[in-house]
């Protein structure tokens, strides 16, 4: 291999990888223009989710610690966001920005001790962190509004329409994701791949495992609070159901079904399981058993995700195409 041929092929993903970003620009740009009112909510929905789930993946694909709690964060995030604007009044920038500090705050002080334990246990305790905060909200009337939760949350006037939401959570979700892919690409996200991969590697080469887990953790949890405010944002409520357990369990499909091991694989999850949900409530009362039985099919025919198996088609064209290029390449270099 000549020493020309490795920036060629980085040059060729970065460009390959622009092309890609531009064309998702250009469709987050068109689709405010085309649909119902309806079709725009869902579309918000979607951004969200996918930080959501991104958030989320930094936990289980790149860090492989299975939380079944971090909507809890998200729900954190949206309450405090919440409550500064309905109950304190306060500003809205101060508040958006409240809701992450928050979450992530709860993250690093909760983490702290649920890094502390291994496999099935650690995966018990975030659970139990995500029914906590569902009984507080909904015990809470007090601050929280309990059952009734917050209804008619206020917003800003240059948020006062569906299109101008919906510009705004696709502006914020855009660089929160470009965040967290510079984290996961930098020597942090390869750390964190090596303790998932091989802990005792890591721990040879002087990695401190538990304080990159709350490092991690936090981070996750502060996206997540990012996430909720948006959630908020778009909806204008907050109900304590945020936070039921269930919607944890949905976020981690969200994560398998997309591909955990690939940075864009859980936003694609997300985008299909907000627009499979919403397809299948329309037709039937039995969404839940539809879902699942689509997912579980999806799952055990695709175990590396729906980006695992574009990658591998993706590379199985590319060889056939190398391979028949170099066919057609071998009679003209004889002939000469």
């Amino acid at each position: 291999m000549s020493t020309g041929q490795v920036p060629a092929t980085a040059r060729s993903r970065r460009l390959r990888a622009a092309a890609v970003g531009l064309v998702v620009l250009a469709g987050l740009g068109v689709l405010p223009f085309v649909g119902s009112q309806y079709l725009l909510y869902l579309n918000s929905q979607a951004l969200f989710m996918i930080l959501a789930a991104v958030s989320l993946n930094l936990l289980v694909g790149y860090t492989g610690l299975f939380s079944y709690g971090h909507v809890a964060y998200l729900g954190v995030g949206a309450y405090t966001y919440a409550i500064l604007t309905q109950t304190a009044h306060a500003n809205f920038w101060l508040a958006f920005f409240a809701a992450p500090v928050v979450a992530g705050l709860f993250a690093l002080l909760t983490g702290y001790f649920c890094v502390r334990l291994t496999a099935i246990y650690f995966s018990f305790v975030t659970l139990a962190v995500a029914q906590i905060s569902w009984a507080t909200a909904y015990k809470w009337i007090g601050l929280t509004g309990g059952d009734s939760g917050m209804p008619g949350v206020a917003v800003p006037t240059f948020l006062m329409s569906p299109r101008a939401v919906y510009f705004f959570i696709a502006a914020v979700v855009a660089l929160l994701v470009m965040v967290m892919h510079q984290v996961t690409h930098s020597p942090f996200g390869l750390i964190l791949n090596t303790m998932r991969e091989n802990p005792n590697r890591a721990l040879f080469i002087g990695v401190n495992i538990k304080r990159a887990q709350i490092v991690a953790f936090s981070l996750a949890g502060l996206m997540a609070g990012f996430a909720g405010a948006l959630f908020v944002i778009n909806t204008r409520s907050i109900f304590p159901n945020v936070m039921l357990v269930t919607r944890s369990i949905d976020l981690i499909i969200m994560v398998v079904l997309g591909g955990m091991y690939h940075f864009w694989g859980p936003a694609i999850g997300a985008v299909m399981i907000v627009y499979l949900m919403d397809v299948i409530k329309a037709r039937t009362e039995y969404w839940p058993l539809v879902l699942g039985v689509l997912i579980a099919v999806v799952v055990l025919a695709m175990p590396t995700g729906v980006t695992g198996v574009v990658e591998r088609i993706y590379g199985w064209l590319k060889l056939r195409w190398e391979k028949r290029q170099n066919t057609v390449a071998v009679p003209g270099e004889g002939s000469g």
